[in-house]
C-alpha cells in the first residue's frame, strides 16, 4: 500500500508534500490535494510553474 501525502503551500506560494495524517508545520497550509507521492508531485509540477517566491514575483 502506497503512503498518502497532502500537498502543502506556504505564504510565499511555495509547494511541498507532507505525510497525510501528520500535523502540518507552522507556516504551511493544505492546498487541497491528497494522494500518493507521485500524484502529489505531479500536481505540484502542473501548478507551480514559477518557482520564485511570491515576494520576488511582486
Amino acid at each position: 500500500m502506497e503512503d498518502k501525502f497532502v500537498v502543502v503551500i506556504n505564504h510565499e506560494e511555495q509547494y511541498s508534500i507532507w505525510p497525510a495524517g501528520r500535523e502540518i508545520p507552522t507556516g504551511w497550509r493544505e492546498a487541497g490535494v491528497e494522494g500518493g507521492r507521485s500524484d502529489c508531485l505531479a500536481h505540484i509540477a502542473r501548478v507551480w510553474t514559477d518557482l520564485r517566491p511570491l515576494s520576488v514575483r511582486r
